[in-house]
């Protein structure tokens, strides 16, 4: 076995070899994958130095180039661009190599949107990942436009508009018609206002029917909850981070995104609180419940490694060790359920766990609202149906029922 201190990098990333030696032993890789990976530095740096080229010149196709001569020459490790995800991450950290950008395919189409995810990002300010959602949704309408090769935004009309969404809704669910049925409109008010199109489209857009609270949330009973929690193996790293999770998911009712964003910084341990991280950034405190507290605690003392490069509490299991995603805490959910027997859930079913238990345990829905961190007091109105107590000294006798 190959020691990692033993590898040398000559060439133009020799000044960055030791930051990336420590970050890859933050990543948690141990010692054998560590030296594989500055292998794998090294070549790409004599690579770069044999073509006279620097960090600088990076991009997606260089990265391509470099794949395909090692292939050619016959190296049986690190074959594809990903094994250099965790160099160029770093890389492109520290500011020595540019945002690696695969270049889309050429056309009228993606011209568009281009420019339509660029006022999306620095006009009106939206996330990356929901200017990527945006365009995504709205780009088979302008391939539709353009299906004769060419895009003539000036004849659009209604019924294009009205056509396009027709057929949205015999393939996708409600909810995605109607974030559809939102970009859509975003898009031809954009189109307007850039002058590509003469009338606004925008009232040709039909809304979509996707009516809110007409269904009862469904949530765990208290024995369900203690199934899940027990099935988590308190021996073992991955037991004691999803048992964490699951407390705080069913105990506060928090969203899968807020407890993949929860860091360290954010546990006030002396006032016993957290400041979770919402919906439209907003930054919001709740008490942290003791056995909540001794979950976390029981995570962060015996499981979570003591260097890891990032801030979030809940980190992967094995190398590179990475923040949880909202998706994996999703699927921390899932595993728990099926090992209990249950039927797949996920997490926001225990979301609503946390409403219910704390509606039969006497909180007024104004209370709920405010753990959970709804907006609007409607949202939090669904819970009302569940309120099996309230809701029979409302019901009327049956005709005929004796009074």
């Amino acid at each position: 076995m190959r020691s990692p201190a033993l590898v040398q990098v000559t060439g133009p990333l020799m000044p960055f070899v030791e930051g990336f030696r420590v970050r890859l032993e933050l990543l948690g890789y141990a010692p054998e994958p560590r030296a594989v990976h500055l292998r794998l530095m090294a070549h790409l740096s004599s690579w770069l130095d044999e073509r006279g080229l620097d960090s600088l010149a990076l991009s997606a196709s260089v990265v391509d180039g470099f794949v395909v001569d090692r292939r050619v020459a016959g190296h049986r490790d690190a074959r594809s661009v990903r094994s250099l995800r965790p160099l160029l991450e770093y890389l492109r950290e520290i500011g020595v190599t540019p945002l690696l950008r695969r270049q889309r395919a050429d056309g009228p189409v993606e011209a568009v949107l281009a420019d339509y995810a660029d006022h999306l990002l620095h006009e009106r300010g939206l996330a990356a990942s929901t200017v990527q959602r945006s365009t995504d949704l709205v780009r088979p309408f302008l391939a539709a436009a353009a299906a004769g090769g060419t895009l003539d935004l000036e004849s659009l009309t209604a019924a294009d508009v009205i056509a396009f969404m027709l057929a949205r809704t015999e393939s996708t669910s409600p909810a995605t018609v109607q974030r559809t049925g939102t970009a859509l409109r975003s898009l031809l008010q954009f189109l307007q206002l850039q002058g590509k199109t003469t009338s606004s489209l925008v009232g040709a857009v039909p809304t979509a029917a996707n009516w809110k609270l007409v269904g009862i949330p469904k949530y765990l009973t208290r024995e369900q909850v203690a199934m899940l929690l027990a099935s988590c193996d308190p021996v073992t790293v991955v037991g004691r981070r999803d048992a964490a999770i699951l407390i705080l998911l069913a105990r506060l009712g928090l969203r899968a995104g807020e407890v993949a964003g929860l860091r360290l910084e954010d546990i006030d341990w002396r006032r016993g609180e957290i400041t979770v991280r919402g919906k439209g950034n907003r930054h919001e405190r709740l008490p942290l419940p003791a056995d909540v507290g001794e979950a976390v605690v029981t995570y962060l003392s015996g499981a979570r490694p003591t260097r890891v490069a990032v801030r979030e509490v809940f980190v992967g299991a094995r190398a590179p060790r990475r923040a949880l995603t909202s998706g994996a805490v999703t699927q921390a959910v899932a595993r728990a359920s099926r090992r209990c027997g249950l039927e797949t859930i996920y997490a926001h079913r225990l979301r609503h766990t946390a409403a219910t238990g704390m509606l039969h345990a006497g909180a007024s829905l104004e209370e709920i609202g405010q753990v959970l961190r709804h907006q609007h007091t409607l949202t939090t109105a669904t819970y009302a149906k569940v309120d099996h107590a309230g809701l029979r000294a409302l019901a009327r006798p049956w005709p005929g029922e004796a009074a």
